[in-house]
């Protein structure tokens, strides 16, 4: 498991949605943001998650010039880390993360994590959860998410 994980807004709003957000913790312990990512939550964020500000702004301008201030800000801080997770969900954001050789996983990623690591019985009830929230997703990757769960 990487030793640095990194979330954006996205998979933080999410998991608070659907009252879920302590499975972040029981997944990967300790999770890293931006203040940027913070402020777009709205909410206050547990202790478990640590706030680190970017020190190259001048290329999370850069990045912003991408995607979303959020997104930009939790990718350049990944940047100053050996080993680092990033939680995304958008589509443009992670092709943009893949494209600068990151991992990467989302929402749906941390749910499979927490079934493979007997956290969770069944996903389906989660899934279930985020398409009652304004959680765009293809019915292929929900289909394939199933199928990987043997659900």
């Amino acid at each position: 498991m990487p030793k640095i994980v990194i979330s954006d807004s996205s998979t933080l709003i999410l998991f608070d949605k659907i009252d879920e957000f302590s499975l972040l913790q029981k997944v990967y312990g300790e999770l890293i943001t931006t203040p940027e990512v913070a402020e777009e939550f709205g909410e206050n964020l547990p202790n478990w998650i640590k706030i680190r500000s970017v020190s190259d702004k001048k290329y999370q301008k850069f990045l912003e010039t991408q995607v979303d201030t959020g997104e930009a800000s939790a990718i350049a801080l990944a940047v100053e880390f050996d080993d680092v997770l990033l939680l995304l969900d958008d589509l443009k954001a992670r092709k943009l993360a893949n494209q600068l050789n990151f991992k990467i996983t989302g929402t749906l990623g941390v749910i499979h994590k927490a079934k493979q690591m007997s956290i969770i019985e069944k996903v389906t009830p989660l899934i279930d959860k985020l398409l009652n929230t304004d959680f765009r997703i293809a019915d292929n990757i929900i289909k394939e998410i199933l199928k990987l769960n043997n659900e």
